[in-house]
C-alpha cells in the first residue's frame, strides 16, 4: 500500500502538504480532487519520484511497477505501432534478455527468456497496442504511420496509449482525457474500469471521476482528506461535514461565551475567584474548533445580447472543408441543411475528424463554406471559443492590455465603457485581481488563460455563441460557473464537448456529425454513449472476422486424403432442446380450468365496462394528440425545406417564428401524451391486478 505519515512538501516558499497523513489501499481508484494550484501536480511528482518529502515518511512498495503519461510532446519517426510497443517495459527487457542470451550463446538462458517472452504476451503484443491506439480514435490505416505525422493532440494520445501499454502496479493519470473526443473518452473509461491495479487520477471531468473511481483524495489548503467512493459521493459527504463542523463551531462558541461571562462576572469576588480562575483554565485547555470558510467560487454571467435574431443561421445545402495550399477544395462535409434558432441549445457529437470543428469554424466566420448558402439573421454577433483560442493570447501582453485592445476594436460599435479602470473593475469579476492584470499571459496556466478568453468573449455581448471544447483548462468549479452562466444566457449555444455534465445541463438538441453528413441524433447522451459502445464492439467483431477470413485464406482448403469424408447436414431436423430446458416441458399440455359460473362472467364484463369507460376519453385524446403531432411534423419539414432556399429576410423571420411556436407546441403535446400513456398504464395494471 502508499502510506503517507506526517509528510510535508513545499515547491518553493510555498507549503504544498502540510504534515499530512493518507492510505491508498491496493486496488483502489482515486480521484485526486482540488483547486488549480492546490498541489495535485506536486503529489503526482512525489508518487513518481521526481520529487521528495521535505518532512514526516512517504512510502510506496519498492516491488510496484509504475505507469504514468509522459507529458513531452513525443518525436520520432517511429510507427504509431512500435512506439506505443514500446511502452511495455517489461517485454522490452526479456527483448533485451533474449539478446544478450544469444550473443553469448548461452542456451540456457535462451530457453529462459523465450519463456518469459511468452510470460510477457509477446505473442499478441502488437495486436494489444494496436488495440489501444484505436480505441483511442485512430483509424486502421494510421497505425505504421510516422509518430511525428501526426498533430500534437494525437501524438498525446499516443503517449496515454503507451502508459496503458506499460504492465503496472500503480497507473498515474494526469488530466487523461483533455485530448480526447466523446468516442475515446467512453472506450478509455471502460478499459480503465476493467485495471486491476491502483489507479490515481486527476481530472476535471466528473462523469468520468465518477465512473472509474472508488475513493476520493481532495488537496485543500495543504491538507489531504481522505473520502470514500467517488466525486458525487465525496461532494455529498463533504456538505455533510462542513454543516457539522459549523455546528459543532456555533455550539462551541456559545459554551466560550458563557464561561467567559462566568469569568468577567466573577474574577473580581474573592469568594468565587477560585472557581473563576478555573474557568479560565477550562477555557484555555479546550480545542478550539474553526469555523466553515466559504470558498470563494468563481462565478460570471453573459450579458444580455442588444438583439435576437431568429432564425440565428439558415444553412442551405451546404457543402464545408477546407483549400489546400494549391486552391484545391477538399470536402468534409455535404449537403447540410440545418436551422438554428434563437434561444436553442445545441450539442455537436461526432468522432474526431469527422467535420466538428470544421461545421463550427465555417459557422464563426474563420472558414467559407465551398458551396451552399449560410444565411445569417440580422444583426447575428458570434462569440467563439475555439480549442486552440488559448494560442491566439499574445504571450508578451498582460490581461488589461488585451482588453484595452479588443475595446479600441469593438468599443465604439458595442457601446462598452473603455476607460483603463472600467477594464480593470472587469477583469476583476474573472478573478483578475491586482497585479494580475499586469502579469504576462505567457507566464498564466492554462485555466487562467481560458478565463481571460471568456472574459473577452462576454465583453462583446454576442447572441450566438460557438464553444469548441472550452473546458479543457477549467477546473470542476469553473466548469460549473460556466454551466450555469450558459443556462442564464439569453441567446443561443452551439457547444462541441467530451464533457458530459456539461452537455447534459446545458444542451437540449443535439446534431451528429459524421460520414460526412450533419443531422439531428434522436436521443440524449445515454443513447449516444450505447451507440458509441456498439460501434465500437462492431468495428472490433469486423476485424475479427477480416482476420479470421484472412487466416482462413492461407490455409489449404483441400482436406488430407484419408481425412473421413464428413456426414451431410441434417438442416431439417430440428434442434433438440438442453436438458436443463427440456426437463421444464410439461409432457402434455394442461387444461384450462373452466369458467365457475354465468355470475363470474357477468362481473368480468362489468369489470371491462369499467375499465373501457375510464380508459376511452384517454384514448380519445391521445389519438387526438397523433394526428396533431404528426401534422406539427409535416409543417416543420416544409419550414425547414424552406429555410433552405433563397427567402428575403421577412420571409426567413416569420419561418424562425412558426418553427418556434411549433416546437413549443410538439413540447407540450409530448409531455402530454406521456402523462396519458402513464394514467392508461395504471389502469390497465390495477384491473389485472
Amino acid at each position: 500500500m502508499i502510506q503517507l505519515k506526517n509528510v510535508t512538501l513545499r515547491r518553493g516558499a510555498k507549503v504544498v502538504l502540510d504534515s499530512v497523513s493518507a492510505t491508498i489501499n491496493p486496488g483502489e481508484s482515486v480521484g485526486l480532487v482540488g483547486r488549480n494550484g492546490a498541489g495535485k501536480s506536486s503529489l503526482f511528482a512525489l508518487l513518481s519520484g521526481k520529487l521528495h518529502e521535505d518532512g514526516g515518511d512517504f512510502h510506496v512498495p519498492s516491488s510496484w511497477r509504475m505507469a504514468e503519461v509522459a507529458q513531452n510532446m513525443p518525436e520520432t519517426d517511429q510507427s504509431a505501432t512500435e512506439f506505443v510497443l514500446e511502452g511495455d517495459t517489461r517485454l522490452a527487457e526479456v527483448q533485451q534478455q533474449l539478446l544478450d542470451a544469444e550473443a553469448s550463446d548461452d542456451g540456457m538462458a535462451i530457453a529462459h527468456a523465450y519463456s518469459d517472452l511468452h510470460d510477457a504476451g509477446a505473442h499478441d503484443a502488437v495486436a494489444r497496442a494496436q488495440a489501444l491506439i484505436l480505441g483511442l480514435g485512430f483509424r486502421v490505416s494510421e497505425l505504421e504511420n510516422p509518430v511525428n505525422s501526426f498533430s500534437g493532440g494525437w501524438r498525446m494520445r499516443l503517449q496515454l496509449a503507451r502508459a496503458l501499454m506499460c504492465p503496472s502496479d500503480l497507473l498515474l493519470l494526469d488530466e487523461p482525457t483533455n485530448h480526447l473526443d466523446l468516442d475515446a473518452l467512453v472506450w478509455l473509461e471502460a478499459w480503465l474500469k476493467r485495471y486491476a491495479g491502483t489507479m490515481i487520477v486527476i481530472s476535471h471531468d466528473r462523469e468520468f471521476l465518477d465512473a472509474i473511481t472508488n475513493v476520493t483524495l481532495q488537496i485543500q489548503t495543504g491538507q489531504l482528506n481522505r473520502y470514500g467512493g467517488n466525486y458525487s459521493k465525496f461532494e455529498e459527504l463533504r456538505a455533510q461535514q462542513l454543516e457539522l463542523q459549523q455546528a459543532s463551531f456555533a455550539k462551541q462558541q456559545e459554551k466560550m461565551a458563557h464561561l467567559q461571562k462566568f469569568i468577567d462576572r466573577f474574577k473580581a469576588k474573592a469568594s468565587k475567584a477560585k472557581q473563576a480562575q478555573s474557568r479560565v483554565k477550562q477555557l484555555d485547555r479546550m480545542e478550539k474548533i474553526a469555523p466553515v470558510l466559504a470558498e470563494a467560487d468563481f462565478t460570471f454571467e453573459f450579458k444580455e445580447p442588444a438583439n435576437l435574431p431568429n432564425p440565428m443561421l439558415a444553412i442551405s445545402d451546404a457543402s464545408f472543408g477546407y483549400m489546400d495550399d494549391e486552391g484545391v477544395p477538399t470536402t468534409i462535409l455535404s449537403g447540410v441543411n440545418r436551422s438554428v434558432l434563437a434561444g436553442q441549445r445545441i450539442g455537436i457529437l461526432g468522432a474526431n475528424g469527422q467535420g466538428k470543428s470544421t461545421l463550427v469554424k465555417t459557422i464563426a466566420r474563420t472558414m467559407k463554406a465551398l458551396g451552399g448558402s449560410v444565411t445569417e439573421g440580422k444583426g447575428l454577433n458570434i462569440g467563439y471559443f475555439a480549442q486552440q483560442e488559448l494560442d491566439v493570447l499574445r504571450p508578451a501582453e498582460n490581461p488589461l492590455e488585451h482588453m484595452i485592445r479588443l475595446a479600441k476594436e469593438l468599443g465604439p460599435d458595442l457601446k462598452q465603457p473603455s476607460r483603463e479602470q472600467d477594464l480593470r473593475s472587469y477583469l476583476g469579476t474573472f478573478n483578475f485581481t491586482g497585479d494580475m492584470v499586469k502579469q504576462a499571459v505567457g507566464t498564466m496556466s492554462g485555466g487562467e488563460k481560458a478565463r481571460l478568453v471568456l472574459a473577452m468573449i462576454v465583453w462583446q455581448r454576442p447572441n450566438l455563441l460557438l464553444l469548441d471544447e472550452p473546458t479543457n483548462h477549467l477546473d470542476l468549479a469553473t466548469r460549473e460557473a460556466l454551466a450555469m452562466a450558459l443556462n442564464d444566457f439569453d441567446g443561443t449555444v452551439m457547444l462541441v464537448s467530451h464533457d458530459r455534465a456539461l452537455l447534459r445541463s446545458v444542451c437540449e438538441d443535439f446534431w451528429m456529425v459524421g460520414r460526412g453528413v450533419v443531422g439531428p441524433f434522436d436521443g440524449d447522451l445515454d443513447d449516444y454513449q450505447r451507440y458509441l459502445l456498439d460501434e465500437s464492439r462492431r468495428l472490433r467483431e469486423e476485424a475479427r472476422l477480416a482476420d479470421q477470413a484472412q487466416n482462413s485464406a492461407t490455409r489449404s482448403s483441400t482436406p488430407p486424403a484419408d481425412a473421413p469424408t464428413p456426414a451431410p447436414a441434417a438442416a431439417a431436423t430440428p434442434v433438440q432442446a438442453p436438458l436443463a430446458e427440456r426437463t421444464l416441458l410439461p409432457s402434455a399440455p394442461v387444461a384450462a380450468a373452466p369458467r365457475d359460473s354465468r355470475e363470474q362472467r357477468k362481473l368480468d364484463a362489468q369489470a371491462r365496462q369499467q375499465q373501457a369507460e375510464k380508459t376511452r376519453p384517454l384514448k380519445k385524446e391521445l389519438e387526438a394528440i397523433d394526428k396533431r403531432l404528426a401534422a406539427l411534423s409535416i409543417e416543420r419539414a416544409a419550414l425547414e425545406q424552406k429555410l433552405t432556399e433563397s427567402l428575403p429576410p421577412s420571409d426567413i423571420a416569420e419561418c424562425g417564428k412558426r418553427l418556434k411556436a411549433g416546437n413549443d407546441e410538439t413540447a407540450r403535446l409530448e409531455e402530454r401524451w406521456l402523462e396519458i400513456s402513464s394514467e392508461l398504464e395504471e389502469i390497465q395494471a390495477s384491473a389485472a391486478a
